[in-house]
């Protein structure tokens, strides 16, 4: 389990929706190559991280594969999700 790179992820989410309660990160079995992550929010904070045209979303996703990749660690892809 990448522990700080979850941390990372919620608190890089956390500082963008309306509410930082309802943010989860969670790690899925990827293959050897990959860590895959889950970001789930709130309902009403989807538009929030997936912004105008997933410009929001894939910024997302560059920050914390710029942070793999300064950590030494495996690509990452992220599915974005809410509740």
């Amino acid at each position: 389990m990448h522990k700080e790179l979850i941390t990372f992820t919620e608190n890089l989410v956390k500082n963008l929706v309306k509410q930082p309660d309802m943010v989860s990160v969670q790690e899925f079995g990827g293959d050897d190559e990959t860590i895959l992550l889950e970001i789930i929010v709130h309902e009403s904070d989807m538009g929030a991280i997936i912004g105008r045209s997933g410009k929001m979303a894939n910024a997302i996703r560059t920050m914390v594969q710029a942070y793999a990749f300064l950590h030494k660690l495996n690509r990452v892809k992220i599915n974005i999700d809410s509740f």
